[in-house]
């Protein structure tokens, strides 16, 4: 076991591990460490603790000092050169007629490098813009070319919920999201309603993912033949939150064709529903594809009748 600290060099940054040494350091704390991209200034949000070494992912760096009032100050005048350095890339971005939309600029605390963040739609040669860049600020010169995630990230914004995006205030790391989980928890697949500012899947669909997920292992599946406690039934629909079946009673059936099904929807709790695995119907037409399920539109039962008949069930 080794004592570390978690130090955070943006707001939801990613948190990295340092070695206090023979700092007295609490959380709220600001120090001063050194990076692969050089000498740093962050904010300590975890304070001395104890891990394993195999979950250290690379060597233990060590805290160089705690902040004073000194490098608190430097730190704010370096945010304002680095709003300067923004104006004055963008016109030399113009200069070189370059398609490329600038996103941050950042001073390193020791001054030593000038990170500019971009987007693009391809590869961009930016060779020349280095070369002038690197003749007015006269230190090194860093272009990064980030995706729409990153971007948003830094940006910020308010999502659809109303709130400030959970990626630029408190989500550290993006996590892999799909379709998949959209379809899982029932939501529109409207690209528009699923999408957040960034124009990707938003972060938010895996909140409650493995929620659902467990869920819906304890559920029947649409077309699926149960016992309820008024009869045999069909599924037509499942509601995964509040764990409910929505069904029709079998009034009859009988070997190699459809059966004949009530004319009411009954809905029960899944808890009171025996699945039988050994017969699924598959529906074939007026279908609504919703989480990852198939359910039926609701309809006048004599138009629901018409359409069985033409169609009807085909059993597994």
């Amino acid at each position: 076991m080794v004592s570390v600290i978690g130090v955070r060099f943006k707001r939801a940054g990613k948190i990295y591990f340092f070695d206090p040494k023979q700092f007295d350091i609490a959380a709220g704390d600001h120090v001063i460490v050194e990076t692969i991209r050089g000498i740093e200034y962050g904010k300590v949000v975890s304070g001395i603790e104890q891990v394993d070494e195999k979950e250290l992912v690379s060597q233990l760096k060590p805290v160089i000092r705690k902040a004073d009032q000194s490098d608190c100050q430097k730190h704010q005048a370096n945010r304002q050169k680095a709003k300067d350095a923004m104006i004055t890339c963008q016109q030399k971005i113009a200069k070189h007629g370059l398609e490329m939309k600038l996103i941050d600029a950042e001073y390193t605390f020791d001054n030593n490098k000038v990170i500019f963040y971009f987007t693009a739609d391809g590869r961009v040669d930016f060779r020349e813009l280095v070369k002038d860049l690197a003749a007015v600020f006269r230190t090194r010169i860093e272009l990064r070319q980030i995706g729409v995630r990153d971007e948003a990230k830094m940006i910020n914004g308010i999502g659809q919920c109303g709130r400030r995006l959970c990626c630029a205030n408190w989500l550290s790391e993006f996590v892999p999201v799909s379709i998949k989980m959209a379809k899982d928890q029932n939501l529109s697949l409207n690209p528009t309603k699923i999408s957040g500012i960034c124009s990707r899947l938003m972060c938010c669909l895996r909140y409650e993912y493995d929620t659902y997920k467990s869920l819906r292992k304890q559920m029947p599946r649409v077309g699926d033949m149960v016992k309820t406690p008024d009869g045999e039934a069909l599924v037509f629909g499942v509601n995964i939150l509040k764990e409910t079946v929505r069904v029709k009673l079998i009034v009859s059936k009988s070997k190699g064709s459809e059966p004949e099904l009530g004319d009411d929807f009954l809905e029960f709790h899944r808890r009171v529903v025996i699945r039988n695995n050994r017969t699924r119907y598959n529906f074939t037409k007026k279908m609504v594809e919703s989480g990852g399920t198939v359910q039926l539109q609701d309809q006048d039962d004599e138009v629901f009748a018409e359409y069985m008949q033409d169609d009807g069930f085909i059993a597994e």
